[in-house]
């Protein structure tokens, strides 16, 4: 496994739309390791494969109940909002108001290639939506509402 460099915001391969993964091969398995343990070093909860310059329609997300893999993920159904702070490792440092849904159904493939459906909400349905923007070219600041300030003025508060 290896740390890969997170490209930041400006970065023309983030405004891109990612292709569908057809077969997890060991390259795919060696870029979810990857991916995970660059999460993991950079204390995020979600990453996709164009933040690490890939761009192909995956994304890992973990908000403290261990890791999941999303291989070519839709959302299949959403409901319900929240307006809530959002980060993007893309943009460290950085927070800004986005609405999201707090119910999702997510579909997509397991690295087994196995197609799964997976509710999420809170957290997890922010994680997801943001990861699968991500895939289609769109970063959280296109939804900002408000205006972007520094992560730290949350901690003070």
């Amino acid at each position: 496994m290896a740390l890969r460099m997170i490209r930041q915001l400006g970065d023309k391969i983030l405004t891109k739309t990612c292709r569908e993964v057809t077969e997890v091969t060991p390259k795919i398995r060696t870029l979810i390791d990857d991916m995970l343990e660059t999460m993991y070093a950079a204390d995020g909860v979600g990453l996709a494969a164009p933040q690490v310059g890939i761009l192909k329609r995956l994304a890992v997300v973990d908000i403290g109940d261990g890791p999941v893999v999303l291989i070519n993920p839709r959302v299949m159904e959403a409901r319900g909002e929240t307006f809530e702070d959002e980060g993007c490792l893309s943009l460290p440092g950085k927070v800004g108001k986005v609405r999201r849904p707090s119910y999702v159904k997510v579909e997509a493939w397991n690295e087994a290639m196995e197609r799964f459906e997976m509710e999420a909400e809170d957290l997890l349905a922010r994680a997801f939506c943001h990861e699968i923007d991500h895939l289609d070219g769109h970063m959280y600041v296109e939804k900002v509402e408000g205006g972007l300030h520094d992560a730290s003025e949350e901690d003070e508060e």
